[in-house]
């Protein structure tokens, strides 16, 4: 039922399927109708790139939030894309067991090929097969389609989105420094780079030799001005870029000569924070928008929160509130507190409740990163506060942990500094192997290296040497005492981040001192109530062998503070396991399947779901995810999974009968 990720392009394709850019089926090079529901195309694109078939649960789940039937409503789609795809006796739309596929094995559809053919790297394809893949890219993901109201859906599409930008940015570098200076396909093939990777060092040396090499002295100077000002204003080292300009001009009866050798990176960007400024929020009533006393205190909550999780440089409440009558644009404020990102709201009060509608601006393009509108019940004024600020926090600094993420994506990995390499880290921890674990445990390396004083880089180091332990991808013992020490370094660094906290804490727990550890994570969201990984990691403990209450009440809360968190399976499956512990198995087998659902889930979480649904008496779900398990792999059996979690005696005696039922009781 898998989709075959050819690397060839049919010569004679039956349906062409195109995602990279606006959504485009065509049978015999011509365009078909498409039906108007942005839900088919989104479900087009899921299941096309989706690496195994997918549940029906998980589609509702994706594609309703509160559908009066969202089984029906699912058949609906089903149908439509069958008259979509499917041709006479050929079905491409394959329905089994309660889950859905493609067949797409003779069809031609651009992003799978993109995948195939730079699954090996790009710098081993021919120039021919670049310049294909190169083409391939019409816009983005589903170019033009938004999603609104699925969370899960929204992240989904937002981190595939940045998958084939990342892709394409090393397609057009690859092809950039492949093409011939001074011709015009080079010109193309530099101003593309800079497109794709504007604050590339060699992209823009690159750039520089073409006008170099036209005689366009003079143009070239007024890009190095206005580049360098550009690359100041982010906090990138422009000086190479100037050197590599100045050797040109000097060697200008050797202008091949002095291109060549001057496109190595000298030095990194100093270590920064990306900052924001919150500015005072407005409260609209009958007449025109004006400063209230709930407005300030939002905006003087939200600040303090943000400046708690440590994880931002905030601008202080008086220098906000000092500027917010001027009436200053988003450039003009971030150019006047030099700051990367503002965020601004307005407030609206009746008798019943309040909303707030927010924002999330890069300052130097105005740009809204996110927008939202939260509500809450107006009975009284702190909880509604309080309520509201925690979804406001939340949001602002997980959008702009994305956008930074994204943004060190984009950049040579010798040219990031301490905050950019801890961000590639995340992202490479974030998928969950062995091999993207250790990378990412590189990164966070070389961030602490370039500041040894960045808490976060070795409270993310120790959590990929906590990967390494729980997942057995190395010795648990080694990886225990590398896991501890990587937080000490970081509690060192700065004992009031609550990164800090976290990570002692889960060091702590492999350690066998869950007391200890516990107390470690309760102290991360003391220090910052809006942890969200602190309170889930608080749920993880208690919901093996601690008050399985106090773990739902946290695995809830750290969900509420981070609805689309990459850690959401764990949270999820905390939540199973303690209601395993409390006896009410069928809620356990609910939430087991949601958390293996997730596209990261690992394969513990997989056993999660087994197991309780074979305590909820659903035998055969819970074969289906055995099947998942040894896929992975395949000798795993009840004895990898109680070695891996602290379950007291009788509720591994309880693992081991559902395991018996299942065939996971090994030999």
């Amino acid at each position: 039922m898998e989709s075959d990720r050819s690397a060839s392009k049919p010569s004679v394709a039956a349906v062409e399927l195109r995602l990279l850019g606006p959504l485009r089926v065509l049978r015999a090079g011509v365009a078909a109708p498409l039906p108007p529901s942005r839900k088919i195309r989104l479900l087009v694109a899921y299941l096309a790139l989706a690496s195994h078939p997918v549940s029906r649960e998980r589609l509702c789940e994706l594609l309703w939030q509160a559908p009066n039937d969202p089984r029906g409503e699912l058949r609906w789609c089903l149908t439509k894309l069958r008259a979509l795809l499917d041709e006479p006796g050929r079905l491409r739309v394959i329905t089994d067991e309660g889950r859905v596929a493609l067949d797409l094995r003779d069809c031609d559809v651009d992003a799978l090929r993109v995948l195939s053919l730079s699954k090996n790297g790009i710098g081993q394809l021919s120039d021919d097969e670049l310049e294909s893949l190169s083409a391939a890219f019409t816009g983005d993901l589903l170019d033009g389609l938004d999603v609104n109201g699925s969370p899960d859906l929204q992240h989904w599409l937002t981190s595939r989105r940045s998958e084939f930008r990342l892709i394409q940015a090393e397609i057009v570098v690859e092809i950039g420094r492949r093409s011939t200076p001074g011709t015009s396909k080079g010109l193309a093939a530099a101003r593309n780079w800079l497109e794709c990777a504007p604050f590339d060092i060699e992209g823009n040396q690159r750039f520089l030799t073409e006008l170099f090499h036209r005689h366009m002295i003079e143009e070239g100077d007024r890009y190095v001005d206005a580049a360098a000002r550009s690359f100041a204003s982010e906090g990138i080292d422009f000086a190479p870029v100037r050197a590599a300009w100045a050797a040109m001009r000097v060697a200008s009866t050797a202008p091949a000569a002095a291109a060549s050798g001057v496109f190595a990176n000298t030095g990194n960007a100093v270590s920064r924070r990306a900052s924001i400024a919150v500015m005072p929020f407005t409260e609209f009533g009958r007449g025109t928008g004006r400063r209230s006393v709930l407005g300030n205190a939002l905006t003087h909550d939200i600040i303090s929160r943000l400046a708690r999780l440590r994880s931002l440089f905030v601008i202080a409440r008086g220098s906000v509130f000092a500027i917010a009558d001027e009436a200053l644009s988003v450039r003009e404020i971030g150019e006047r507190l030099a700051v990367d990102y503002i965020a601004n709201g307005y407030v609206q009060r009746s008798a019943d409740n309040t909303i707030v509608t927010v924002e999330v601006a890069e300052a130097a393009t105005s740009h809204v990163l996110w927008a939202d509108k939260l509500e809450a019940d107006a009975v009284a004024h702190l909880p509604v506060l309080d309520h509201l600020c925690d979804g406001i926090v939340s949001s602002i600094a997980a959008e702009i942990e994305t956008a930074e993420r994204n943004r060190a994506l984009l950049k040579p990995a010798d040219s990031l500094d301490a905050w950019e390499c801890f961000h590639r880290g995340l992202w490479h921890m974030y998928n969950f192997t062995a091999e993207e674990n250790a990378r990412a445990a590189d990164f966070f390396r070389q961030s602490a290296k370039l500041d040894p004083t960045f808490s976060r880089a070795y409270a993310g180091l120790s959590f990929t040497h906590w990967q390494n332990a729980f997942q057995r991808w190395e010795d648990r013992n080694a990886q225990t005492k590398q896991a501890l020490e990587a937080a000490g370094h970081s509690l060192q660094a700065d004992s009031l981040n609550p990164s800090a906290h976290w990570a002692m804490g889960r060091a702590l727990w492999l350690c066998g001192e869950a007391t200890e550890a516990v107390h470690a994570l309760e102290q991360s969201v003391e220090l910052s109530p809006n942890f969200a990984l602190g309170h889930y990691s608080v749920a993880f403990i208690h919901s093996q062998n601690g008050d399985p209450d106090a773990a739902i009440a946290s695995s809830d809360h750290s969900r509420l503070l981070s609805p689309c968190d990459p850690l959401l399976f764990g949270m999820l499956g905390a939540r199973a396991m303690a209601l395993v512990r409390l006896g009410r198995f069928e809620e356990a087998a609910e939430w087991g399947m949601r958390a293996a659902s997730r596209p990261n889930a690992h394969v513990h979480i997989l056993a999660i779901a087994a197991h309780c649904l074979a305590l909820a008496g659903d035998i055969d779900g819970a074969r289906s995810h055995v099947t998942r398990i040894r896929r992975q792999i395949p000798d795993y059996d009840v004895t990898h999974f109680l070695d891996t979690f602290r379950f007291d005696k009788d509720i591994q005696s309880l693992y081991r009968g559902a395991a018996r039922r299942i065939g996971l009781a090994g030999s």
